[in-house]
């Protein structure tokens, strides 16, 4: 009969759980990369300990150091030295506030035994990424299995390419629920594919479509300043989007200024399965490094009027495609945004369109030129003075602007250029 093997997640179910923060050594730094897959035991002088990064019901299996390394109690270390000896490395650990005994788990064996064709998708990391050969070649790898035949004795290891995954053994399995221990949940990666032939060739024809253009607009994002890879803007499913991914990113500027701008406008549509750019147009707007707080992107105005306007732009095709050829107007709601932005019927103006001297019309994408639109903020004046002359307007304020030598730049305290 064939082994069955069960990858070991830390359970989240339970919003009274507590989570732990990264380990620290005696001297209080992170330990991170020097336990992380040593094959020989590391020695530390003093005992390890770990922090509780948010307090709640304390568990016998909990992840910490973002998900790399178990922190378990007496009774799971016991069973996982008992059953896989020659696999584990057990590290005594403090954790705050509490008085028993916890062990740091180190699963140092690494097996090659990813099926990739059994398995329901994998991505492979890229030569950008920068990983070491012996920490991994995967970037992710969805519904997992694996081929038990090539696992032999091991009980508790890691799969090679993939190291982030716990894999152990159907018996290790079961002495460890026989505890009664708390915080494990375990997924099987034996047996059939999660997904059928077809659904694996769809979702190989979605990676062809969806993962060349977000490496096209990166190149361009570097090529106008310093791509912020640490920011967290919000991302999201959203159906109305071609690809349905709603992302953003945040590029540094010259002089403290900060360009966010849309990503997945310019995605293919899923939904055709053919090549495209999509609505052919991601959205720019670029502010003052104060404006745009980078621990609270979400609540801040450049993102509210941002995600507002991205809106507007996907509903309406008549702005997206006179967006495109520039400049035009628009209102969307003032709600929750600064006083001088709002006018006194509750609307925020925009201009879109605006073609800046410091930033491109249009960058390359894998299946055609994108266009790169701007969304500058209007004070209630400019708006007024465009709404009473229409067309001329727009194009009246974009003069001004380009006078100014700042044209697409939006600021909440900026005077009103009419």
């Amino acid at each position: 009969m064939p082994k069955r093997y069960f990858r070991l997640y830390d359970n989240m179910s339970s919003p009274e759980r507590w989570v732990l923060d990264d380990t620290l050594d005696a001297q209080g730094k992170p330990v991170g990369a020097r336990l992380y897959l040593n094959a020989v035991p590391i020695r530390f002088g003093g005992r390890l300990r770990v922090p509780i990064l948010h307090p709640g019901s304390p568990l016998d299996f909990s992840f910490a150091d973002s998900g790399d390394f178990p922190v378990v109690t007496e009774k799971v270390a016991s069973t996982l030295a008992e059953l896989a000896p020659g696999d584990v490395q057990l590290y005594p650990a403090e954790v705050d506030s509490r008085s028993e005994p916890y062990f740091l788990v180190n699963v140092a064996r690494l097996v090659k035994c990813i099926d990739e064709a059994a398995s329901e998708e994998v991505r492979y990391g890229e030569p950008e990424d920068n990983w070491p050969d012996e920490l991994g070649y995967y970037r992710s790898v969805y519904g997992m299995r694996i081929d038990p035949s090539k696992v032999g004795d091991a009980k508790a290891f890691r799969p090679w390419g993939y190291p982030k995954a716990l894999l152990v053994a159907e018996e290790v399995k079961e002495a460890l629920e026989r505890t009664g221990a708390s915080g494990l949940d375990f997924r099987e990666v034996t047996g059939p594919s999660p997904i059928s032939d077809e659904e694996r060739a769809y979702k190989r024809r979605c990676r062809e479509l969806l993962e060349p253009p977000p490496a096209a607009r990166r190149a361009a994002w570097k090529s106008l300043g310093r791509l912020d890879e640490m920011a967290v803007a919000p991302r999201a499913i959203c159906y109305e989007w071609p690809g349905h991914r709603q992302d953003w990113a945040i590029i540094h500027r010259e002089a403290g200024r900060i360009l966010l701008v849309s990503e997945g406008l310019s995605d293919p549509f899923i939904a055709r399965m053919e090549p495209s750019v999509g609505f052919g147009l991601e959205l720019a707007l670029e502010t003052e490094q104060a404006e745009l707080p980078l621990n609270a992107i979400e609540g801040s105005w450049p993102y509210v009027l941002l995600e507002r306007v991205s809106k507007e732009v996907v509903a309406q095709e008549h702005v997206r495609e006179r967006a495109k050829a520039g400049p035009v107007l628009l209102a969307v709601a003032g709600t929750g945004m600064p006083a001088s932005l709002v006018s006194a019927e509750g609307r925020v103006g925009v201009l879109l369109g605006q073609e800046p001297r410091s930033l491109p019309r249009l960058f390359p994408s894998p299946f055609g030129d994108v266009r790169l639109v701007t969304v500058k903020a209007l004070p209630p004046a400019e708006l007024e003075y465009a709404l009473t002359r229409g067309v001329e307007g727009a194009a009246g304020l974009a003069q001004r602007f380009s006078e100014t030598g700042e044209e697409h730049i939006s600021r909440t305290s900026r005077q009103a250029v009419v």
